[in-house]
């Protein structure tokens, strides 16, 4: 497990200040937990996007929960989720994998609606009250594992509890938050899941279920400084950490994978945007990366397709 000492004497950031996700169990290894500071992951997506406050708060919970998912594959494993909710947003993207990487988007991040009746950030209104949760994961088999629910809330953590029981079997308590400042910019984000797996007592789960209910929005907690660990233990207090993960936005795209994309239209099709416009434009909808390609770029590209 890696050194968390908030002081670094070696250029890195401070613990304090990066993202990063802890594993822990607790109860004689009756229960599962992840916590997640990603504020810097929310706000890295929230600037390429330019995404509004709400649009912001449902793409950073998405985009949180699926870096604790992620921590839940092994190797080469990688998930996808999507909502699809009825909403203004349309669909929301995340993709992650087991080594912490994760990106994302929302069809329409320019969504930003009137405060709910608690004076927050109306996130269910924004992602919609009826549709569906889905969630592939790659685990290197011939085919993905599919999962999906309906959504119960639109608030998000609800639905990720919901699926976590109805399509993995998994009795699980999801706390996720993006605290966004009056001028748009992230100022927290984190999460928790706590899983609780066979053997509990009833006592045991009563006190877990105690705990939780108390627990403070997870994006306060970090907004005041607390640690993943920290996070954790005001649910679990005799929980052993086992694991620690750098969370980080990464995307796949390059220019060479847009290339072959343009390849796969065929030569009529480049043929066609050569004739009507000389040039093309191809924006990346996870990390909004734009790659232009001029008229002789188009033209090597066509000589390809011929071959």
């Amino acid at each position: 497990m890696e050194n968390l000492n908030p002081m670094n004497n070696d250029g890195s950031e401070p613990s304090e200040k990066r993202d990063y996700l802890v594993r822990g169990t607790a109860l004689g290894g009756k229960v599962r937990a992840f916590a997640v500071r990603s504020t810097n992951l929310v706000e890295e997506l929230r600037r390429r996007h330019d995404t509004f406050p709400t649009a912001t708060a449902a793409l950073g919970r998405t985009l949180t929960t699926a870096a604790m998912m992620g921590a839940m594959l092994k190797g080469e494993e990688k998930l996808t989720i999507q909502v699809k909710g009825n909403g203004p947003l349309g669909q929301i993207v995340a993709d992650a994998n087991a080594r912490g990487e994760v990106r994302g988007y929302v069809d329409h991040p320019h969504v930003h609606l009137p405060s709910n009746a608690m004076g927050k950030l109306d996130v269910a209104g924004a992602v919609g009250t009826e549709g569906f949760l889905y969630v592939i994961k790659d685990l290197g088999l011939k085919e993905p594992y599919r999962g999906s629910v309906p959504i119960v809330s639109g608030e998000l953590g609800e639905d990720f509890t919901y699926y976590f029981a109805a399509s993995e079997q998994t009795p699980s308590a999801v706390g996720i938050g993006v605290l966004v400042a009056p001028e748009g910019h992230v100022l927290s984000a984190g999460g928790l899941i706590v899983q609780l797996l066979p053997g509990l007592s009833d006592e045991e789960i009563d006190a877990i279920e105690g705990a939780i209910s108390s627990l403070p929005p997870v994006s306060a907690l970090i907004d005041q400084g607390l640690s993943p660990e920290e996070v954790i233990k005001w649910v679990l207090p005799d929980v052993q950490i086992q694991e620690s993960l750098n969370i980080d936005f990464h995307c796949e795209c390059t220019r060479e994978r847009v290339e072959r994309t343009l390849i796969s239209l065929g030569s009529e099709e480049i043929r066609a945007i050569i004739e009507e416009q000389g040039v093309a434009e191809v924006v990346c909808h996870f990390c909004n990366e734009a790659y232009q390609f001029e008229k002789e770029d188009l033209q090597q590209i066509l000589e390809q397709t011929k071959r």
